[in-house]
């Protein structure tokens, strides 16, 4: 069997990026979100981001460990502005979200080269901060975000299964 952390780190990113996009989408709470941002949005995703550079993969590398470090300062403010310790400010938020917008727009560009789900992965999350980004910064509902932001998460689900059920059962699901 090859290692590969890659349906980790898709796990880790998608079920996190699904219970954040309800809260985006007013289904729940979004304190929910903080301990699944410290720990499996965060530290699996961090960890499967330094198996893959171990395994001189340097675009999961950089898309695993950047993602998780993302989820682990979201975890922060969030868990920061829960205990009343520090709010931050709504555009210096928004404008955070779509500076990851730009990072995952140059991270889509190579994703095209490694397949079409993935490729939609990055494209749906880079529509998901800049819409995220500029609903708060101009006040808008987020919902729309948390819709794409849905999207995309299941899109990340897919690729992690696909990986890991065309390692057991052959190439039985496209990627």
């Amino acid at each position: 069997m090859k290692l590969n952390p890659a349906p980790l780190g898709l796990a880790a990113f998608a079920l996190t990026t699904f219970v954040l996009s309800m809260a985006n989408l007013e289904v729940i709470e979004a304190s929910v979100v903080i301990p699944l941002a410290f720990f499996y949005g965060g530290m699996a995703q961090f960890a499967a981001g330094m198996w893959s550079f171990k395994k001189e993969n340097n675009f999961a590398g950089t898309a695993f460990s950047s993602y998780g470090a993302f989820w682990i300062a979201f975890g922060t403010m969030e868990l920061l502005a829960a205990l009343g310790i520090y709010e931050f400010q709504e555009k210096a938020v928004g404008l955070m979200l779509i500076a990851w917008g730009i990072f995952t727009f140059y991270m889509w560009i190579p994703s095209m080269k490694i397949g079409k789900a993935l490729s939609l992965v990055f494209l749906t999350l880079w529509l998901t901060f800049f819409i995220l980004g500029a609903s708060i910064i101009y006040g808008y509902s987020t919902q729309i975000g948390g819709g794409v932001g849905l999207i995309c998460a299941f899109l990340a689900w897919y690729v992690s299964a696909a990986e890991l059920i065309n390692e057991f059962y052959g190439e039985k699901l496209p990627l």
